[in-house]
């Protein structure tokens, strides 16, 4: 394009961009073409000539010349778009002739590629080279002769892996030396197939995997081999017969070659024959062996030796598993394994051993036998026998009569025993805790009130003063053991009534060890038990601290200090009625000093508490008296009937039996008790005449006027302060009493509920209500009482129907 006359126009434009000037010439042959056609479809027009400039910027000047020589310019703005360049047009020309290949262009080719084939086999080096070799496949699949040189390739490896099975027919009869040839095999077969996939690496990667169903080089190999080994059944038979006997070997302690049973077990795995042809087998052939040797040692060893050794056993066949065994064996190995040295003898290891380890406190074994035990599921059957056991060896120590001072102690150390061996050898395993728990409570209650009553007892005496050597920790402890214990009562209201009894003599006559240790136990039974059951109890406590204040009340009275008689001290518990047990009343005729001290306590604490009423409880009363005896001055710690007794010799030197019982008036049994603690223990501050052990009517009594204890300060134990059997048996009718009560209102409360029941079902909601056990037939007793008084009727139609009466 020609630059415009610079005098017809003022505008100017930059130089073009390389771009630009690259696409000029494009440019001006395409503003040439749309010229001419413009000129053609516009006749009778004036013909034009248009000129573009193009800058780098986005301005155009056009600048059109008419034929009569004026110059008209006209300036637009618009976006510059790129020329595009001309369409080309690609010409294939075919040639003349089609090219040929050479004349027996495969065989040849064949040829040389069999060549190298047949020198992979026969391990012999090969002269030609291997891209020529990767050449010749690549020429025979480019020219569609690929399945035909698939096939030879197949055939060539299938006369090969014939004739290396058949080699192997006949060999060596030692078993080991025959399976490292079936090895050496095995691996040339593996390093041949690898060479001879990888020079045919192309027809792999085309002709494959164009056909369908197509197997690679060497999974072509891999079927071969699996073809023609399966039907040489000698070959393979002796190669799985010379693994079955190199495993039992190695369990039976020799070493073996793991390597060459890891590579002969994965040529298995490689050819898929390894679940059928071997692993079925050997899980038979180690079901044989250990259900043989389960039977073997079961019958030489103990039930230790042999979890030990079931448990080395496990350990081997899984080690088998890691090192050359086939990943899918482990599970049916180790289960057959299981069944035949646990599953099977699960019986004979209980009945054999578990009493033992148990009394032996074995914790390794046990917990050995409870990490066996739930591979064969068998945690239920251990869980019975435990439970068995402990109720086995708890009732010989329940039923023992010969033992029962010791029958809690002995509960709390087997009970001890059986938790240390649930925590450290059956991992706290919640349901063997529930299992013991339940045993243990059948253990309690077997006995009904006698283990409810022995609990009560062995904390009476933990509770009294006299326990040396126990520290306040300690003490709590053997607190908190005995509760769990008491958790498992029943009767927990004959465990009140005894705890209570003794309780009062403990509070009564200072002989608590621990006034904080016996609040700390109220604590925990309230804890257990609700504020209920230990109303009573805490009561005891008020008395006690109330009778403090009194006292002190008392001694600052008036009437004390001008009406007491000197040489007396005395010190009064005032005690509530409902809190405290039931003691019966006992006359004895006090010395005069002590009525006179009786009497004016009782005006003093009647004018301070206005109707009320005071009653005295001599069998309770304890006293300390000052005796001279010749030999020096003593302090006699006494039972209130002792000091009356002895008392009396201040006036006679010696007193019948009779003469002692109408001058203090006791009754008759406790005299004789008092007298028997007198004149027959071991401080013997009268002498019995005749001597002997019991007291009859027609004895004599003098005062021991050789009585020479060394000791200042001396206690002179009351047999009246023992129990006695019919204060057992008195406890006991008081607790049955307030039991009638209970199973009365609960009765009356269910029929008032329910209006109309029948008998059974009366029974069974009696039973789910009542907190001890009881016996159907003190139930009838009762429903019959409350039909006697008019609680509940019979129905008219049928007489185990019951009816409430409103």
């Amino acid at each position: 394009m020609s630059q415009p006359n610079k005098r017809s126009s003022s505008f100017t434009t930059p130089p073009p961009s390389p771009l630009s000037r690259s696409m000029k010439k494009a440019k001006s042959q395409a503003a040439a073409t749309d010229e001419i056609n413009n000129n053609n479809n516009k006749n009778g027009q004036q013909q034009q000539q248009h000129h573009k400039f193009e800058s780098t910027d986005d301005r155009c000047v056009s600048m059109i010349q008419d034929s009569g020589g004026g110059v008209t310019s006209n300036l637009s703005r618009k976006k510059a778009t790129l020329p595009q360049p001309p369409k080309k047009q690609l010409v294939i020309k075919l040639l003349k002739a089609k090219p040929t290949l050479p004349t027996n262009f495969e065989e040849n080719t064949w040829a040389i590629l069999k060549s190298a084939i047949s020198a992979i086999f026969l391990k012999q080096p090969d002269p030609c080279d291997l891209e020529k070799l990767y050449q010749a496949v690549n020429d025979l699949c480019l020219h569609k002769m690929g399945g035909s040189l698939y096939r030879r390739i197949e055939k060539e490896c299938e006369a090969h892996i014939v004739a290396v099975l058949q080699s192997l027919v006949g060999q060596s009869e030692d078993l080991v030396v025959f399976l490292s040839l079936v090895e050496r095999c095995w691996q040339d077969f593996c390093d041949q197939m690898l060479m001879i996939r990888s020079i045919a690496l192309y027809l792999d990667r085309t002709y494959v995997k164009q056909t369908p169903n197509g197997h690679s080089l060497w999974d072509m190999g891999l079927q071969l081999f699996r073809k023609h080994l399966c039907p040489a059944s000698e070959v393979e038979h002796k190669i799985v017969f010379g693994l079955l006997r190199m495993i039992e070997s190695e369990r039976l302690g020799e070493a073996v070659d793991r390597t060459l049973l890891n590579h002969l077990l994965k040529m298995f795995t490689a050819l898929g024959i390894y679940a059928e042809s071997f692993e079925k087998p050997f899980v038979e052939r180690t079901s044989e062996f250990y259900a043989a040797e389960g039977v073997k040692y079961m019958q030489q060893s103990d039930v230790p030796d042999y979890l030990k050794h079931v448990e080395v056993r496990l350990h081997e066949e899984h080690d088998r598993c890691l090192h050359y065994l086939d990943a899918s064996t482990r599970k049916p190995l180790i289960a057959t394994a299981e069944r035949q040295l646990l599953e099977r003898h699960i019986s004979a290891i209980l009945d054999k051993g578990f009493m033992m380890l148990m009394d032996g406190k074995r914790i390794e074994d046990l917990r050995r036998m409870y990490s066996l035990f739930p591979r064969v599921e068998a945690l239920e059957s251990l869980k019975q026998t435990l439970s068995s056991y402990i109720r086995r060896n708890g009732q010989s120590i329940v039923h023992d009569d010969e033992k029962d001072k010791d029958m809690v102690s002995s509960l709390l150390e087997f009970k001890s025993s059986v938790d240390t061996i649930w925590e450290e050898s059956f991992s706290k395993n919640e349901a063997f805790g529930s299992t013991i728990k339940d045993a243990f409570g059948h253990l309690i209650n077997v006995c009904e009130n006698r283990p409810a009553e022995l609990i009560a007892k062995f904390l009476d005496e933990k509770l009294r003063a006299g326990n040396k050597g126990t520290t306040e920790e300690e003490l709590e402890g053997i607190l908190d053991k005995v509760l769990v214990l008491f958790r498992f009562i029943q009767g927990k209201d004959v465990f009140e009534a005894f705890y209570k009894k003794d309780l009062a003599k403990r509070l009564l006559l200072g002989k608590s060890a621990s006034i904080d240790a016996e609040k700390s136990m109220i604590s925990k039974l309230k804890t257990e038990c609700g504020s209920q059951f230990t109303n009573k109890l805490e009561g005891m406590f008020k008395d006690i601290e109330l009778s403090k204040e009194i006292n002190e009340s008392f001694k600052q009275s008036s009437q004390a200090r001008k009406k007491l008689p000197t040489g007396i001290e005395m010190s009064v518990h005032v005690l509530t009625t409902g809190y405290w047990p039931t003691y019966p009343p006992m006359d004895v005729r006090l010395p005069h000093e002590l009525n006179i001290y009786q009497d004016i306590f009782k005006e003093f604490y009647l004018s301070k508490y206005s109707g009320r009423r005071l009653m005295w409880q001599n069998s309770l009363g304890h006293c300390v008296l000052k005796a001279e005896f010749p030999k020096g001055k003593k302090e006699l710690a006494v039972s209130l009937f002792q000091a009356v007794v002895l008392m009396l010799f201040n006036d006679a030197e010696k007193l019948s039996f009779q003469d002692i019982l109408e001058a203090t008036r006791i009754e008759d049994k406790e005299l004789r008790r008092t007298l028997q603690s007198l004149a027959c223990g071991k401080v013997r501050v009268l002498q019995k005449i005749p001597k002997g052990r019991d007291v009859e009517d027609d004895d004599i009594f003098v005062f021991n006027d050789q009585f020479t204890t060394p000791l200042y300060r001396i206690k002179v134990n009351a047999i009246q302060m023992k129990e006695t059997v019919e204060e057992n048996t008195n406890t006991t009718e008081r607790v049955f009493q307030d039991r009638q009560y209970q199973v009365d209102a609960a009765i009356v409360r269910i029929m008032k509920t329910r209006k109309v029941l029948s008998h059974t079902l009366l029974i069974t909601e009696l039973f789910q209500q009542l907190k001890f056990p009881i016996k159907p037939a003190d139930l009838k007793k009762r429903i019959e009482s409350l039909i006697e008084r008019e609680y509940l009727e019979r129905d008219k139609n049928n007489p185990q129907v019951y009816n409430y009466l409103a």
